[in-house]
């Protein structure tokens, strides 16, 4: 197969047949969340299959070994394993009474109309600290369920502020992903993209926990002094604390997971063998966003070898005759990779070389680029409802990921103030760019 397909139109449909479906299955039964997420994706993959690259005929084979190839893609792998350790997490802490102790911890001391603006800024400060929105959401997930059920909201509210705070470190901090591929491609400095991002993000977090603070959470529940064992709250504090150091998620994973174990031997939560069982159970939750996040790697790369995500990127860079028509289309293409691939990260990886071609053709200042490429492939990612960090909070919370959408309120913020950034030109840099990152 050619290293660089024809771009074609067909190639970009098996989201579009995705889409379609949930829409569809919306409509005849008056339900959003209707159409089972993996069922969809399973559908769209056999409509993938019957496509061809333009110009060539693959044979049923290969189109089924490009799917594999693309859902073993070392990134989907790591995604399973930070996904079935996230489960096992989130089973012992329910098991041992971690989650319920840290909720009741919560409400006894946080006023109780700062509870939703508090967890969404706390949210906002460890994703930036630890520069990840995965390990923020595998964290706080738990803790914003318990809080559901303690106060009666609504779970889909509690896992829109988690992934609110979330996605706000993942666009802004130093030493997120996004933020290293962003500037890389630009070849900007780090603190450069971070204040064009600074003075986007701003207002979009500030509007954000306004509104959170308006949201009733009525009166807290009367609470059991055993719910304050702080032993119970340590695998919570070994996990955060692990996190803000900086170290890999999967690491951070494992010591919340060891320190969950030895506090459930210790309080006699469970045995050894009911603590192999707990595992088994949070594990067994996340099968289904395993399978899900392997079949959408699949379609990807299908997607990428038919030729869909190099028409894609001929579409919205075709008509470009300015400056602003320039951050426009850059804007949109990042936006529209990441709703094809579902990953922030990729997404920036592919549209950064075209990103860089049409900011020096029109003259757009490359910081402004790299902090547009950051912060519309985060906006949609934290919408996408089938964006890992949707999946895994919807796991944790045993809800629909299409249900949590309408409420990642931050997300939509930083989308229109995106919008409203490239539409007015504002941040713009008065001093000449220094090179070096």
């Amino acid at each position: 197969m050619q290293s660089s397909p024809s771009p074609n139109i067909l190639g970009i449909t098996p989201i579009f047949v995705f889409v379609g479906l949930i829409i569809f299955a919306g409509v005849a039964t008056s339900d959003i969340t209707a159409m089972p997420v993996l069922v969809g994706f399973m559908l769209a993959a056999g409509f993938a299959l019957l496509l061809q690259p333009k110009g060539q005929t693959l044979s049923i084979s290969e189109k089924v070994q490009l799917f594999c190839q693309g859902g073993g893609n070392s990134n989907i792998i790591l995604l399973v394993i930070i996904f079935l350790m996230a489960g096992a997490f989130y089973s012992l802490t329910i098991d041992i009474g971690a989650r319920d102790a840290t909720v009741n911890l919560a409400l006894s001391w946080v006023p109780q109309s700062l509870l939703l603006p508090g967890l969404f800024i706390i949210c906002c400060f460890i994703s930036f600290a630890m520069g990840t929105s995965m390990g923020t959401i595998t964290a706080l997930s738990p803790i914003g369920v318990g809080l559901a059920e303690s106060l009666g909201l609504s779970s889909h509210l509690l896992m829109g502020v988690v992934i609110s705070g979330a996605m706000f470190g993942d666009n802004l901090s130093f030493v997120s992903d996004t933020t290293i591929a962003a500037t890389r491609s630009q070849n900007v400095r780090l603190t450069d993209k971070f204040k064009a991002n600074l003075l986007v993000v701003t207002p979009a977090a500030i509007i954000t926990a306004a509104l959170l603070f308006f949201v009733d959470t009525g009166t807290p529940p009367p609470l059991n002094e055993e719910s304050y064992t702080l032993i119970n709250v340590l695998p919570f504090i070994v996990i955060v604390g692990c996190a803000l150091t900086g170290m890999n998620v999967v690491l951070v994973l494992a010591s919340g997971i060891g320190s969950a174990a030895l506090v459930g031997l210790v309080n006699g939560s469970f045995d050894v063998f009911g603590l192999f069982a707990s595992i088994q159970t949070g594990m067994g939750w996340m099968q289904n966003l395993a399978l899900i996040a392997i079949t959408i790697g699949g379609i990807v790369a299908l997607m990428t070898a038919y030729g869909g995500i190099a028409w894609l990127i001929k579409l919205l860079t075709r008509r470009v005759k300015s400056k602003r028509g320039a951050e426009f289309s850059i804007a949109s293409l990042v936006g529209f990779l990441d709703l094809t691939t579902a990953n922030n990260t990729i997404a920036i990886v592919t549209a950064g070389p075209i990103a860089k071609n049409l900011g020096d053709e029109y003259s757009a200042d490359p910081r402004r680029v790299a902090s547009l490429l950051d912060i519309f492939s985060c906006a949609c990612q934290g919408m996408v409802p089938y964006s890992p960090q949707l999946l895994t909070a919807a796991a944790i919370a045993g809800i629909s990921p299409l249900s949590i959408t309408a409420y990642c309120w931050y997300p939509m913020m930083l989308l229109v103030f995106g919008i409203i950034s490239v539409a007015t030109g504002w941040p713009a840099f008065k001093k000449p760019m220094q090179s070096g990152l």
